[in-house]
């Protein structure tokens, strides 16, 4: 055996050591996941009983709504449909909540001031752009939103989109809703800087659910990131050749970062590419610095994008 595959097996075994380090340490920590379950709360409430209601989720009854939309909401026949739904496919949702349990001890291994915020169930009228809200002691959750992705109620929503309505990504999402509370936004409006942002984010959520495959993670399918992996070193050419890093030209989200069916390189490949491949890229550069550089995982969210992009020493294989 050669010296360098020596040298490779030895990191390895390091590396996976240290892994099993940190999950025995994980498995320590000692919390429960509270779920409250509002839907059914408020499928099972009538008029009558809606003060009562009120007073134990005041957060969930703005004030400037009168009490006749509550009402007319119980009354409602899709809602009831929508939680007949729910209740097919969550009937002992509190009793099954292992992963996101180890989501919130993985989060408390990393951030010893974290506090298990209290999950609160609701029906969002599929409102899949906040599938997920976090707010430090509360945490709403639409299971509206994770029927399925052929459930009659996202016929109209693209499949790039509701591919990721699936009851199995509740724990990513609600990872990626607290990584996202740990990361500050760009400081410039620059595309590195957007890159770095996303990078940051899946490295967070990463550690926060590293059962999670790594497709998943990041929300594509297995050819998705597989594309993603086999085209990684033509892609960062591209964005190289191009000049793209220290633009700040606005459509370059549109094309590379924002949700979309494909990337926009305006090339034949296009409708090959998974959208949002710039934040692939910007996870690939984050994990190249953090094994190039002796950090603290908090040193590094403070740490610059133009700074972690010179110190990555990224540069994907051919």
């Amino acid at each position: 055996m050669s010296k360098f595959l020596c040298l490779l097996l030895v990191i390895l075994l390091i590396a996976c050591s240290n892994e099993a380090k940190v999950e025995r340490e994980v498995a320590k920590i000692d919390l429960n996941v509270k779920i409250d379950r509002f839907d059914k709360a408020f499928a099972n409430a009538s008029p009558l009983t809606l003060p009562d209601l009120k007073n134990k989720y005041p957060y969930l009854f703005p004030k400037s709504y009168n009490d006749s939309i509550w009402v007319q909401r119980m009354n409602d026949s899709l809602q009831r449909d929508m939680y007949a739904e729910i209740q097919k496919k969550f009937k002992n949702f509190e009793d099954n909540s292992s992963e996101i349990k180890s989501v919130f001890q993985h989060v408390t291994y990393y951030f010893n001031d974290f506090k298990s915020p209290k999950i609160i169930t609701v029906i969002s009228d599929v409102d899949y752009k906040n599938r997920v809200i976090y707010a430090d002691s509360l945490l709403l959750l639409g299971l509206d939103n994770y029927l399925g992705a052929t459930h009659r109620y996202y016929g109209g929503i693209q499949e790039y989109l509701k591919k990721n309505f699936e009851a199995s990504k509740i724990p990513v999402d609600i990872a990626r809703t607290i990584a996202r509370s740990k990361v500050k936004a760009p400081s410039n409006r620059s595309f590195l800087a957007q890159l770095i942002y996303y990078g940051k984010l899946y490295y967070l959520l990463d550690l926060f659910y590293p059962s999670a495959e790594k497709e998943s993670v990041i929300g594509y399918n297995e050819s998705e990131y597989n594309w993603a992996l086999a085209n990684e070193n033509y892609i960062w050419r591209y964005f190289i050749e191009k000049e793209l890093l220290f633009s700040t030209d606005a459509k370059l989200g549109e094309r590379f970062i924002n949700p979309a069916p494909f990337s926009k390189f305006y090339l034949e490949l296009d409708n090959e590419s998974p959208g949002r491949i710039g934040q692939f890229i910007g996870w690939q550069i984050v994990n190249s610095y953090m094994q190039n550089n002796e950090v603290s995982l908090q040193q590094m969210l403070n740490t610059s994008a133009e700074e972690i992009f010179n110190k990555s020493k990224y540069k994907p294989e051919k």
